[in-house]
């Protein structure tokens, strides 16, 4: 396993960051108010195979414009 530096948060870190939240916050509105709250966690999960088949992450595009360094497949 490699041994991270958690000082930095690099583009994929934050990808994970927010793709777990929203599943949770998606988690804790149906179960507390409305079934319509698993749909944040559907969306997710269409995110995540939108990027595993072609590469491309609204998300991660978002954060490169508002400069979030990328750690994977950079110039090191």
């Amino acid at each position: 396993m490699e041994n991270t530096n958690t000082q930095s948060w690099y583009l994929e870190r934050v990808l994970f960051l927010i793709a777990g939240s929203v599943s949770l916050i998606g988690l804790i509105v149906a179960n507390f108010f409305s079934p319509w709250g698993l749909l944040l966690n559907l969306l997710v999960g269409i995110n995540m195979i939108l990027f595993s088949v072609t590469g491309f992450c609204p998300m991660g595009f978002v954060l490169t414009r508002l400069g979030v360094p990328k750690k994977c497949g950079s110039d090191r």
